[in-house]
């Protein structure tokens, strides 16, 4: 008997710490996969009630919060709106279609889920792919809706921003998801969808890109392009597009600075107003860093009256083009590429659009082209009026003006059916 309960004792023993061992690396298991998870939570959307209002093909926008690996290579948390159709989910799920947004800013109150819907997006876009019964995910961007500054224009975060919401909203979602996902942006948005596409290159889960008015050669445009066409506008439209231009490169220098920390960004703009001016992007959204260097330039107009527009001392061209970091920025990490994709693309492009330029559209489409890639330039060709300004031909009329056509739906459903 002895034996016999020592022998039990010891299989109870043995198996006590097996079991043990076992939850021990069950776990080390759930630690490491909870460490690979992006998805972090999903919570209320203030804006929600407001936005259902308006968009009656939705049955809900939440905000949700997720990790991905940042500018340093440090793993931080970010945010995504996520929008879910009325109609019914697919036997298999529904697809994603992930907006990426044009430029708002650096400053944590642009970002998206920190804002009420923007209408363009809300009426078209939004409102088209909900009919359909797609799911569309809204990246805020890396810095944007999280610690640390928003590194604007750089396409790896942009595109690990897509990509890791894809992974977080896969992860929570399940099975209301099919798996498949296209993206689809905007000015900033179109040059990030075509990022999107780049990185996602390998990933069979990915379909495809649409990309409108995408920022690209930013040099080219700033050096070049732009002072010459700038002195063909009337001058309210002339003085306009310069400081938006000003503005877009007063993002990029403090967007630079997330992950070079001590760039000093005012040495590239060409007077003492201008850079002082160029601070207002650590703090301020797009709309008004645009309205101070307006104001700046009309009362150099005022006071100079027969200079040129392009004559205000903006950009200061030499050390624009002599900062070693500027250049790694434009030749790194800005610059869409032309290698092949074997990706569908779609590039929309207003003719007359003074923000990207028909001129450098038509050569990055070119390229691309060249390589083999499978991409279609849709040109819209119709001057913008004063009783129709935003639609058909502006830089943001161009992706509404496909919305209004169907064509960019049509696209999306030709490469990824919603059913």
């Amino acid at each position: 008997m002895k034996r016999s309960n020592i022998a039990l004792a010891m299989t109870f023993s043995i198996s006590a710490l097996f079991l043990s061992a076992c939850n021990d690396d069950n776990d080390s298991n759930q630690r490491d996969n909870q460490k690979d998870k992006s998805f972090v939570s999903e919570t209320s959307y203030t804006y929600e009630s407001e936005g259902l209002g308006d968009l009656s093909a939705a049955s809900s926008i939440k905000v949700m919060n997720y990790k991905m690996p940042n500018v340093l290579g440090k793993t931080v948390e970010t945010s995504a709106l996520v929008f879910f159709p009325k109609i019914a989910k697919p036997k298999d799920g529904y697809r994603v279609v992930v907006w990426a947004h044009g430029t708002l800013g650096v400053a944590d109150k642009c970002a998206p889920t920190n804002t009420p819907l923007n209408p363009n997006f809300k009426n078209y876009t939004a409102k088209n792919l909900l009919e359909q019964g797609y799911v569309i995910v809204a990246p805020d961007y890396e810095g944007l809706g999280g610690a640390g500054e928003h590194p604007y224009l750089h396409i790896p975060s942009e595109a690990r921003s897509a990509q890791y919401a894809v992974k977080a909203a896969k992860e929570y979602y399940g099975q209301q998801l099919q798996g498949s996902w296209m993206s689809v942006g905007q000015s900033q948005g179109g040059q990030a969808s075509l990022g999107i596409a780049e990185y996602a290159n390998n990933d069979a889960t990915y379909k495809g890109a649409v990309a409108g008015a995408p920022a690209s050669s930013l040099d080219k445009i700033i050096l070049e392009v732009a002072p010459e066409a700038i002195d063909t506008l009337p001058q309210s439209a002339a003085i306009d597009t310069y400081a938006t231009l000003l503005s877009y490169a007063a993002l990029t220098g403090v967007g630079i600075t997330s992950y070079e920390p001590t760039f000093g960004y005012q040495g590239i703009f060409g007077s003492a107003k201008a850079k002082e001016i160029a601070t207002l992007a650590k703090t301020e959204c797009l709309g008004e860093i645009v309205e101070a260097y307006k104001q700046d330039i009309q009362s150099y107009v005022v006071d100079n009256p027969t200079a040129k527009v392009s004559e205000y001392p903006g950009i200061d061209v030499e050390a624009f083009k002599n900062d070693a970091t500027i250049q790694k920025f434009l030749t790194d990490y800005s610059q869409p590429t032309t290698k092949k994709l074997n990706k569908p693309i779609y590039i929309i492009q207003g003719k007359y659009d003074t923000n990207v330029p028909y001129v450098i559209t038509q050569a990055l489409y070119d390229a691309m082209y060249s390589s083999g890639t499978k991409v279609e330039l849709k040109t819209v060709d119709i001057v913008p009026s004063a009783a129709n300004p935003v639609v058909n031909g502006s830089h943001t009329g161009a992706i509404l003006a496909a919305n209004e056509s169907g064509e960019l739906v049509q696209f999306i459903k030709q490469n990824m059916p919603a059913q």
